[in-house]
């Protein structure tokens, strides 16, 4: 399929959506301030439109190199997990004061877990395509990336986190959050890759 559809609209409106209204509530609990006293509630318009515009590159650049279509939304996708990854982060970190030390890790793995099972289904459905049922070895593959995803994520993370001190006077929360985005973006390359040839591969 080489061409922008309705169900590329829904997803993306879809995981938009719910990438806008985490990174709002994120944004507003690491007290960040607001862009030209613009409230952070504008992402829930922003990210929708971002993540149509990203697959609809996808798809432009897909004429020349066709994995950019996977990977247009896949990418969008990614984001999304990460949000959700990053929501139940600050949720525990509120909850159990994990945002240093040694307990960051555990955090950390548990918050990249819960964005794991909607991962599977976007990916299936949506970027892969994959025209086969609910393949319980399909999912064990899946869930087998996804795990090693996990402990490449949280390594790069907990590494940020543990081993640098926090730059640019951040405040160790908002720290926190920068070690889970560089391990996020070393995850969503390996879970790409691992997930297009080795759990979608046709």
């Amino acid at each position: 399929m080489t061409r922008f559809t309705k169900r590329d609209l829904l997803f993306s409106i879809a995981t938009g959506l719910i990438t806008g209204f985490i990174g709002w509530k994120i944004l507003e609990f690491l007290k960040v301030p607001e862009f030209q006293s613009i409230s952070w509630s504008v992402l829930i318009v922003l990210v929708p439109i971002a993540w149509i515009l990203g697959v609809l590159l996808g798809y432009f650049l897909g004429r020349w190199f066709a994995f950019f279509i996977q990977f247009g939304k896949f990418a969008a996708i990614g984001f999304t997990n990460a949000a959700v990854d990053f929501g139940v982060l600050n949720m525990l970190i509120v909850l159990t004061g994990a945002s240093t030390g040694l307990a960051y890790a555990p955090v950390k793995a548990l918050a990249f877990l819960a964005a794991v099972i909607p991962s599977y289904f976007w990916n299936k459905f949506w970027a892969f395509n994959s025209r086969t049922g609910l393949a319980g070895f399909e999912f064990a593959k899946f869930l087998s990336v996804a795990v090693i995803a996990i402990f490449v994520n949280t390594a790069a993370a907990s590494l940020v986190v543990l081993f640098i001190d926090p730059l640019f006077g951040t405040t160790a929360e908002q720290w926190a959050n920068i070690g889970a985005a560089v391990g996020s973006g070393v995850a969503l390359i390996f879970s790409f890759l691992g997930f297009k040839f080795a759990v979608f591969r046709r």
